[in-house]
């Protein structure tokens, strides 16, 4: 099997994580490259931190963001340049929203 094929459960499994639009957002955050809190991720993202504590967790996991630690808070950036790159690249193809139409009266 080709390397082009045997990678394609990598591949969905790193699509998974981008493909969920909080995880997104929060990715899209991060692009400011400084780290930010579980919290600030939160009420950007305008989720409950509960949940964005689970998303946080999927995506370090998954290698696309590191944590740092200071005391109680934890600090999340993006893993590297290249994942910065991934997420730039991937936003600049993404179709924009649909313009409502609006009907004449």
């Amino acid at each position: 099997m080709s390397t082009a094929v045997s990678g394609g459960p990598a591949l969905a499994r790193l699509a998974t994580l981008l493909a969920d639009d909080t995880r997104a957002r929060i990715c899209l955050a991060l692009l400011d490259g400084r780290a930010w809190t579980a919290g600030e991720l939160a009420r950007l993202a305008g989720v409950a931190p509960s949940t964005t504590s689970d998303h946080l967790t999927r995506l370090v996991r998954g290698g696309l963001l590191t944590e740092e630690r200071q005391g109680r808070h934890r600090y999340v950036r993006l893993a590297g340049p290249s994942v910065a790159q991934l997420v730039e690249d991937l936003a600049a193809h993404a179709p924009a929203p649909p313009v409502p139409v609006r009907r004449p009266r």
